[in-house]
Order: structure tokens, then C-alpha cells, then sequence
């Protein structure tokens, strides 16, 4: 299944982390097939980015409009974990 980013900006606050984290999660639970994996913020730079597993990145695109995820873009990604190594 294709791995997908997605870049969003947040205002920095003492909860923008769990806030961005938590509509992540929405999205998956809302998306046929969508997986969250992880969420990485960069406060310095007031931006949060997610990786999703999902099918396509228009029902990534879908499932997170109807979550209330705010994005600027999303784009297609690979990567690895050092764990598994």
C-alpha cells in the first residue's frame, strides 16, 4: 500500500502536538483502508507532518477534509525505520 505525507501548519500552542495527533487518528478511523503511522512536529517551524498508508491520495485527501485535517499538500513517500535494521 503507498505511504503518503501530509504537511500541515499549526499554530504553535502547549497542545498543537496531541491537537495535530489527534485528527491523524481521525482521519484513519475515517478513511476505507487508511493507516496513520506517525506524526512528527517541528515547532520551531510551526509545521506538523503525518505518514499515512492508504490506498490512493485522493481518499487520503478525502478522509481528512472530512476529519477537519488542514493540509497543505500531500505527497507520496517512502521510508524506513532505523528498527528495522
Amino acid at each position: 500500500m503507498p505511504r503518503f505525507l501530509v504537511e500541515s501548519y499549526v499554530v504553535k500552542s502547549e497542545s498543537a502536538f496531541d491537537d495535530a495527533c489527534a485528527l491523524a487518528r481521525r482521519t484513519a478511523d475515517g478513511g476505507a483502508g487508511i493507516r496513520y503511522v506517525e506524526t512528527t512536529y517541528l515547532p520551531g517551524d510551526e509545521m506538523v507532518m503525518h505518514l499515512f498508508d492508504a490506498p490512493s491520495m485522493r481518499a487520503l485527501g478525502e478522509a481528512g477534509r472530512g476529519a477537519g485535517l488542514q493540509f497543505e499538500r500531500i505527497v507520496q513517500a517512502v521510508s524506513d525505520s532505523g528498527d528495522d535494521r
